[in-house]
């Protein structure tokens, strides 16, 4: 009597099978053809593919060629199954079916456009037959998928599972191979006798599992369950140290039974301290001759046991193929307690197969052919709550492809594991890495008090190693976010109309070991029509002829012009009060307008001066029109008051000047006090002796002072008072706090506010030349008497 044993191995490189070897001569009577239809109704679909191909070679026809093409999908052989389907196709009794499974094969092996040539050449079009490449979405995540350095050899090599302490656990069979090499991509089989050193089904070493230290190191983990042929799908338990795995058991020996089916079952086991498998133990829910049970994932945050199984009991609420369930466990001594399992629900799991289930957070994931998708098994996530998994959805590329995809896997960095028979591979199966392509971006963008800017702004981000441009956003907190792309360079320009734009042409990615790139950067806003410098030139009475003593304030008006092209010169013209308001707004205007011509013939273009005059009606005193004044009080008012203003046109986004990239623009007074060291002019007051009434000539440059304050309202004006160092300490304090007086008196005529003003004096005790060690001539003693 000849016992018929079941076992099943991984769906797409899920767990061994073991196949069967039959003598041929018991089958003597039958023909290749329905011998392989019998193989087919075991499940041992590589030992009918054999079969039918002999058998088409020895007599081609529809019917064996449509066989061995299913025979080949089977097996998702797909580049194979193409090939038959194409033989298939070149029959008359060839149907609507075996048109659409061209389609689909042409597509899975990236083979659509021929495969709808040859079906349009019949009258047919793929739009027809409601075939046409689907569309995987993108991954949400851009993830750079690749092998595993160390993992993988030619055969299949998939199942990776983290111990959190740096060890991969993972699965191959790559044990030794004993006849040709067979497709790793495989379903569930059934099985007559074992071969005890191989896989008859893939003739190859059976399933095991491998651990791969963090040294690099690999290993393989001996199971510690009887009679285990098949070892796989291991899944760690951190907390309690236990290995979870499936295994296919050699049972050789059923009461009552003249045929089993061996089915794969989950067991855990202990990991001592030397890394081996101690006291196995199996899950109460086996039933290793009725169904499989296996792919376990245990989930220790929510104590639940996560498997697939495609037992179809009517109490377990199968959707067909392989479902996905779980069992609630407890500890209870060495041992551990499992509930009754509970299908995850038709929003999960379809009439197809849904096997290899993972969770990391809010997040469960599993594969599935059940589901829309390309390939056979594609990746699939969905939303995760205790009461419910929702919101299926395909992870799109690169983690899926066109072959079968599964076994996913995150680690606490967010680093992917998969496995794939994806084109490209080493082996049969591979195990594949996918990292995050991306760097993070993130950058506090401040106004001047160090607040963050929320308001709308405009980033231009440019990768200048790829050459195309980087999208941006923002977060919760109004913060700068981007994802880079590895080993590239990066330039960015803020800009916001009324401030300056900011531009980092340093980020990087080139070696950078982090996850995210940080930068705090500031937003100055422009400070339109700045006065950074005031003078005054004078004319002579009914003249506007410049004078040569106003050239020289013109020619340094020029020279810093001409230095800083964010300047320009803003001109105010006035007139006395004498002769009638319409010539004295003329003669102001032509006094504006011989300004403007002095300063072209320093090669100063006319645009950049801007003219006002205002006649008569902005005297600086009383002499208006009748008031008896003297000539000197007249002249003050024959003037051009002249006004450097930096970034003088508000319409205009400027850039800050490349020459003070290192100036803080939040603080306005130090681009003043950069024009003023230029400059180096605020005046000195001079005094005659034992006097402090103002001389003529010193009221015009207090007139300047005047002017400046009234135009840079954030300035303050510090005056100090000073005297020779003839005549007591008493009389000389008394003299100098008049001489600092008498310049702050002037002022607040002139409208400047008292608070702007702060003064102090000193009498003989500062003096510029000290008089008591030497002698002085009378010019220095001058040079003593001074505010």
């Amino acid at each position: 009597m000849v016992l018929i044993m079941r076992k099943t191995l991984k769906l797409v490189a899920i767990t061994g099978v073991l196949l069967f070897g039959i003598s041929m001569g018991t089958q003597a009577q039958k023909t290749k053809v329905r011998y392989a239809d019998d193989q087919m109704e075991q499940m041992n679909y590589q030992h009918a593919l054999d079969m039918y191909k002999e058998a088409y070679a020895k007599k081609p026809n529809y019917e064996t060629a449509r066989k061995t093409a299913l025979a080949s999908d089977k097996i998702r052989d797909y580049q194979g199954a193409y090939t038959w389907w194409k033989t298939t196709v070149g029959y008359e009794e060839a149907t609507i079916e075996d048109y659409q499974q061209l389609l689909r094969t042409g597509i899975l092996t990236e083979n659509f456009k021929e495969a709808s040539g040859m079906i349009e050449s019949k009258g047919i079009t793929a739009d027809s037959l409601g075939i046409t490449p689907g569309s995987i979405p993108m991954s949400s995540r851009k993830l750079k998928v690749e092998a595993v350095e160390g993992l993988n050899s030619s055969e299949s090599d998939f199942g990776v599972a983290l111990d959190g302490e740096g060890n991969k656990y993972f699965v191959s069979d790559r044990g030794g191979s004993y006849s040709e090499e067979m497709p790793g991509v495989r379903i569930d089989g059934r099985n007559k006798l074992f071969s005890p050193d191989k896989s008859d089904y893939t003739d190859r070493g059976y399933f095991t599992v491998y651990k791969q230290d963090k040294s690099g190191n690999v290993s393989t983990v001996v199971s510690d369950v009887p009679g285990a042929m098949s070892f796989s799908d291991p899944s760690y338990a951190v907390q309690d140290k236990l290995l979870f795995y499936s295994v296919t058991r050699n049972i050789t020996k059923v009461k009552k039974h003249r045929d089993i089916q061996v089915q794969p079952e989950i067991y855990y086991s202990r990991v001592n301290a030397e890394g081996k498998l101690e006291g196995a133990q199996a899950f109460p829910y086996n039933d290793s001759i009725g169904y499989s049970v296996m792919h376990p994932y245990v989930d220790e945050q929510a104590k639940r046991l996560y498997f697939a199984s495609d037992n179809r009991d009517s109490t377990w609420n199968g959707q067909g193929g392989y479902d996905l369930y779980y069992s609630e466990y407890s500890k209870v001594g060495d041992s551990l307690v499992f509930s009754k399992p509970v299908n995850l629900g038709a929003g999960v799991n379809t009439p197809g197969n849904e096997v290899y289930p993972f969770r990391k957070d809010n997040k469960f994931y599993f594969s599935s052919d059940g589901h829309k998708g390309l390939g056979g098994l594609d990746i699939f996530e969905a939303n995760y709550t205790a009461a419910s998994i929702s919101g299926v959805r395909n992870m799109g590329t690169p983690i899926n492809s066109l072959a079968d995809d599964f076994g996913y896997k995150e680690d606490k960095d967010r680093t992917v594991y998969l496995s794939s028979n994806r084109r490209g591979g080493m082996g049969l199966d591979d195990v594949y890495m996918a990292q995050e392509m991306y760097k993070q971006f993130l950058a506090r963008v401040l106004d001047c008090n160090g607040n963050v800017i929320t308001e709308s702004y405009l980033a231009t981000f440019r990768d200048k190693t790829q050459g195309v441009m980087v999208p941006t956003a923002r977060n919760g907190k109004g913060e700068l976010t981007a994802e880079l792309e590895p080993e590239s360079d990066f330039g960015m320009t803020i800009s916001k109309p009324g401030y300056f734009p900011l531009t980092d042409e340093s980020i990087s990615t080139k070696g950078f070991e982090g996850d995210t790139v940080k930068r705090e950067y500031r937003l100055v806003p422009i400070p339109y029509q700045l006065p950074v410098h005031v003078d005054i030139v004078y004319y002579d009475l009914d003249k506007f002829v410049i004078r040569k003593d106003a050239m020289p304030a013109l020619d340094k008006l020029a020279e810093l012009m001409e230095k800083y092209s964010f300047l320009d010169l803003l001109v105010a013209s006035h007139t006395d009060s004498r002769a009638s308001d319409e010539y004295n707004i003329r003669l102001s205007n032509n006094r504006a307008k011989a300004v403007t011509e002095y300063l072209s013939g320093k090669g100063i273009d006319a645009n950049r001066v801007r003219l006002e005059w205002f006649g008569e009606s902005q005297l600086v005193n009383d002499c208006g029109n009748g008031k008896p004044c003297s000539e000197d009080s007249h002249q003050l008012n024959r003037r051009s008051e002249l006004v450097l203003e930096a970034f003088p046109d508000p319409t205009k986004q400027y850039d800050i000047p490349q020459e003070l990239k290192d100036m803080d623009f939040c603080e306005p007074e130090d681009l003043f006090e950069k024009i003023q060291e230029e400059i180096a002019d605020i005046p000195t007051i001079y005094f005659d002796f034992d006097k402090s009434m103002l001389r003529s000539v010193h009221k015009q440059e207090l007139e300047r002072v005047g002017a400046m304050l009234k135009r840079m309202p954030h300035l303050m004006l510090y005056i100090e008072g000073h005297t020779d160092q003839r005549g007591g300490d008493e009389y000389n304090q008394k003299l100098s706090e008049r001489r600092a007086e008498v310049v702050r008196e002037y002022l607040i005529k002139r409208g400047i506010e008292n608070s702007r003003l702060e003064y102090q004096w000193f009498g003989k005790t500062r003096p510029i030349h000290n008089c008591d060690e030497v002698t002085c001539t009378p010019a220095m003693h001058q040079l003593n008497r001074r505010t």
